[in-house]
């Protein structure tokens, strides 16, 4: 695992949670407690967690624009290609419905090319990246705007797509767990997510490789509530990722296909 990935997920457990002890992060994470320690005080130093005795709190001051847009950068290059990847799925015609992250920005960077879609978006980010583009309508979901990841969350973004049907949802997860299923790391981006498993014919989750054997906070949904599920062919080797080759076994398993990019 990457030093960005192995930040991105450290961040994303101490947020998820608002608190996070050294050697909880250390079990979480398979790496050592001094390397937890490490990873904390470089968080520390960005301003995006505070160092407490055994662990670490989230930076509440330094919230807004701190998840998104520290985790942007890390690991361009793989989230690209893994956006291309997964744009190329979507079918001309389709009402697409996507997900708020890092890695379907860059599905929305590849979406103009399959127009003319109709994309419904749970992101001021990709909002921004498709507003404008040819053959795209673009619809942004109403809500709350989280603090930190924009992403758009609450009553008003549930109700709005209660009263919507989609093609396809492309859903980001922040866990993929072989024996937990999908799950999130905040309980609002959890809900928003499983009201779009609800309401979409057809479901491609994405994800880089260090999310397999994750188990975050909130429950999304079983393996089997996706048809294809899109990662980094790092995902099979067991050397970096232990947990990538069994959870990858267990989404088949389940029915989902599995592509490795």
């Amino acid at each position: 695992m990457s030093v960005a990935h192995r930040l991105d997920l450290t961040l994303r457990l101490v947020q998820g949670s608002g608190q996070a002890s050294v050697s909880e992060l250390a079990q979480r994470l398979g790496v050592s407690e001094m390397t937890v320690r490490r990873d904390l005080d470089a968080l520390e130093r960005q301003g995006l967690v505070r160092r407490v005795h055994g662990g670490a709190v989230a930076h509440r001051t330094r919230e807004e624009g701190a998840g998104f847009a520290v985790r942007e950068p890390w690991e361009a290059a793989t989230k690209d290609r893994l956006g291309a990847r997964v744009a190329a799925t979507v079918e001309p015609g389709s009402r697409v419905l996507l997900d708020a992250g890092t890695t379907t920005v860059h599905v929305a960077e590849h979406l103009a090319a399959q127009g003319p879609l109709t994309v419904a978006v749970l992101s001021l980010q990709a909002a921004v990246v498709l507003a404008d583009r040819p053959g795209i309508d673009l619809l942004v979901v109403g809500g709350l705007s989280r603090p930190g990841e924009r992403s758009l969350v609450g009553p008003l973004a549930l109700r709005t797509l209660e009263s919507l049907v989609f093609d396809h949802f492309v859903m980001s997860i922040g866990g993929v767990h072989a024996e937990h299923g999908f799950s999130e790391f905040s309980l609002e981006d959890a809900a928003v997510k499983q009201v779009g498993l609800a309401q979409s014919a057809r479901t491609t989750a994405v994800a880089d490789a260090t999310k397999l054997g994750v188990r975050a906070f909130g429950q999304v949904a079983a393996l089997g509530a996706v048809d294809t599920f899109v990662t980094d062919t790092a995902a099979d080797d067991p050397a970096t990722h232990p947990s990538g080759p069994d959870t990858l076994r267990a989404l088949r398993e389940a029915g989902a296909e599995t592509v490795l990019v």
